[in-house]
């Protein structure tokens, strides 16, 4: 039987706060949405009570972790939890729902509050992000944007969401501009586990009613895979094409990642990723054209050299309905052209 001092994972709305008392890099690297982070130990401190528990003995490292933590929690007493009333009933949790989370759990029961422990702790959470992983994907019809690199497909779904469509955008969630030249410099990619977190979030606001927009990906975006089960409703989804001349991508790539263009040095260096596919004099020469500012004539080369072969071997393959999407034809990607283009996608699709 379960003691009223721990709570179900599923009971967790009906709690005033959600505390993760495990280190900062636990949960920065994924937590439990709107829970707040109050380490009893921190990350240096938990790597040397674990060394000792498998050096020294268990009965020398729990003396030393007891103190650390009781020291801790004593500092949240005065601080972070000083002004909570008496009616305050926290849940907490830690990796497994054991010692951190019981050790909190217990001294907030003595001063009056109603704390409790998640049973099975962060464990029993991410189990319930994985079971949703591999069924809530299924309950949604999807619309899949394809185009080439630098058909601005992610500004038309942003567009479209800003005219109050359900839109799935799977780059933003992972910081990634979905191309080998895409990681956005300085801001680092969530964890898998985090970005399967915000992927949950985003897919249980939505109303399966009504039609999603999504960008086609690949497997992978960045470091990130896209879980399986999406990525295989996606892929059997309706697509449309977005046309763009040669022109406006090279245009809409300029301004896109201006942030090359302020720091070639950044470019110059992701140009490597490509040698497996390209000579050395290739390589060589697009760096030249880069820290020369050759922008149109580099990109428009990036373009049919590289991004279009690929996107054409890559597309055909993966989405089956990719050789009977609608096209949406243009030659303008600015923000008025972008405006146009979310538009008569809509138009074309009104009636769902």
């Amino acid at each position: 039987m379960k003691s009223s001092i721990t709570a179900d994972i599923l009971e967790r709305s009906s709690f005033d706060e959600i505390i993760d008392v495990r280190t900062p890099a636990e949960y920065a690297e994924d937590h439990i949405p709107g829970a707040i982070n109050c380490p009893v130990l921190s990350d240096e401190e938990r790597v040397v009570v674990g060394t000792m528990y498998k050096q020294a003995s268990p009965f020398e490292a729990k003396k030393v972790g007891a103190a650390l933590i009781a020291k801790k929690i004593a500092s949240y007493i005065e601080t972070e939890f000083k002004d909570k009333p008496k009616n305050w009933n926290p849940l907490i949790y830690c990796w497994r729902g054991g010692k951190r989370s019981g050790s909190m759990t217990h001294i907030l029961r003595q001063i009056g509050w109603n704390a409790q422990i998640l049973d099975g702790g962060y464990k029993s959470y991410r189990k319930e992000v994985v079971t949703k992983l591999n069924t809530l994907p299924q309950q949604f019809s999807y619309m899949v944007i394809t185009g080439q690199t630098g058909s601005a497909k992610s500004r038309v779904l942003e567009k479209l969401n800003q005219l109050g469509s359900q839109v799935l955008d799977l780059e933003q969630l992972a910081i990634h501009k979905g191309s080998v030249l895409g990681n956005i410099p300085n801001i680092p990619q969530p964890s898998q586990k985090m970005f399967e977190t915000k992927l949950i979030q985003a897919l249980e606001k939505f109303d399966p009613s009504k039609l999603v927009f999504v960008e086609a990906e690949s497997r992978k975006i960045g470091s990130l895979h896209v879980p399986d089960v999406l990525l295989e409703t996606m892929r059997k989804s309706p697509c449309i094409k977005i046309e763009a001349s040669i022109e406006a991508r090279v245009e809409f790539l300029i301004s896109d990642y201006d942030y090359f263009v302020q720091d070639p040095k950044h470019l110059i260096s992701t140009i490597d990723y490509l040698k497996d596919l390209h000579s050395k004099e290739t390589l060589a020469r697009w760096k030249l054209l880069a820290q020369e500012g050759h922008w149109p004539s580099l990109v428009s080369e990036l373009l049919e050299q590289h991004y279009d072969a690929l996107y054409r071997r890559s597309q055909n393959s993966n989405y089956v309905n990719y050789e009977t999407a609608t096209s949406y034809n243009t030659a303008d990607l600015s923000a008025k052209g972008i405006d146009i283009l979310a538009k008569q996608i809509l138009m074309g699709h009104h009636h769902v």
